[in-house]
């Protein structure tokens, strides 16, 4: 099974902590309760920001900064 990329709009929140834990800070910086959520296998980066207003690219900056290695 091939690595998904951070960046697929088709990828799973729940996708994105398991691969990416280190996101998890992202997630809880931003009081949003998608850790743990029953709807993260089905919510997507796009579905999260809308729910929460946030901007997709900023949000997803910080999710990319949080997995580079330092």
């Amino acid at each position: 099974m091939r690595m998904s990329r951070i960046d697929d709009p088709d990828l799973p929140l729940a996708d994105i902590m398991t691969h990416w834990p280190q996101t998890i800070a992202v997630f809880t910086k931003y009081k949003m309760l998608c850790v743990g959520c029953l709807v993260s296998p089905f919510h997507t980066l796009i579905d999260a920001c809308a729910e929460y207003h946030l901007e997709e690219d900023a949000f997803m900056a910080e999710l990319k900064a949080a997995i580079m290695p330092d």
